[in-house]
């Protein structure tokens, strides 16, 4: 009878140096890339709680944003008043989760509109290319001359205060990088055999475009959404707080600094808790957003 021979540690360690790589596919490779990226997984983290206390805002606050108790003005942080309360008595921690469910919720209107106007601007000139490429991508350079704040305050200048006004300025005001970007990801498929195959057998330009080139770059656009919501965040905060955004007593992050700021040295918790949750939610959209970078760029080695 034939003697098994046990593997000694010199055998096992050249069988773990010599052993083949497991293949995955493109979407589970993608999957383990961003799961091996704490950052990633924390910004995730983050963004799922915000996303909760959004939709449950109702029910976990223990009072409602606009009820106003003067009695209760200025307090600290305690037991029932977790954040302490603003100069009305209204209680902060309560408008914090409040501003979630605005702030979320009126960043994905303007990334979703800029994205829908702009990155379809983006994929036209990208496509067609020539005279169309040209008037498209000159007109986005003089929107982007001007610096984003700048515009978005110049347009709810002009436009007043309110949602609507916010998200158009916003979404105006981003254009430029979404639409360039989009241009840039069609470009690279633009040459693509498929392409040239799609073209040979005379498919017709709306669904070459829908069918087969859009799919191709939707990894690099999430990227670019996903960005543009911290970006879109920090500039509706900065409109508020500026006084050209929205209006009380509306519960959004940077209004209620606005209405804070001139308590900040003697009551600091005032301005404290709502400037944490901007940092907080621009920071967690940058990891996830750079996370996915990695997970879904073929050229970005993680080992």
């Amino acid at each position: 009878m034939a003697k098994i021979k046990t593997p000694t540690p010199a055998m096992i360690r050249y069988a773990k140096r010599n052993r083949k790589p497991k293949k995955y596919s493109p979407g589970r490779e993608a999957l383990r890339r961003f799961c091996r990226n704490r950052n990633a997984i924390v910004g995730f983290v983050i963004i799922t709680i915000l996303l909760f206390v959004a939709i449950f805002a109702g029910v976990l606050s223990p009072y409602e944003y606009q009820v106003q108790d003067y009695t209760s003005a200025f307090q600290g942080p305690t037991e029932a008043h977790l954040f302490g309360t603003d100069n009305y008595g209204r209680d902060i921690f309560s408008r914090c989760l409040y501003g979630a469910r605005y702030t979320l919720l009126l960043a994905l209107g303007c990334v979703t509109m800029a994205f829908f106007t702009g990155g379809s601007l983006g994929i036209i000139a990208g496509y067609f290319g020539g005279t169309t490429e040209t008037v498209i991508m000159r007109f986005m350079d003089v929107l982007q001359s001007i610096p984003q704040v700048l515009l978005a305050i110049s347009l709810t200048s002009a436009l007043g205060n309110g949602v609507p006004q916010m998200i158009t300025a916003i979404t105006v005001s981003s254009m430029p990088v979404i639409s360039k970007n989009c241009r840039a990801a069609i470009l690279n498929v633009k040459n693509s055999e498929y392409v040239e195959a799609s073209k040979a057998i005379g498919v017709n330009q709306a669904r070459m475009i829908i069918k087969h080139m859009v799919p191709n770059t939707v990894g690099v656009m999430v990227i670019y959404v996903v960005g543009m919501m911290g970006a879109s965040i920090n500039i509706m905060a900065s409109l508020s707080y500026l006084g050209v955004g929205l209006v009380p007593p509306t519960p959004e992050w940077g209004l209620i600094l606005s209405e804070a700021k001139g308590y900040f040295t003697s009551y600091p918790h005032m301005v404290l808790f709502p400037a944490l949750m901007i940092l907080l939610t621009i920071l967690a959209f940058n990891m996830l957003g750079d996370g996915l970078r990695d997970a879904l760029d073929p050229k970005i080695d993680q080992e």
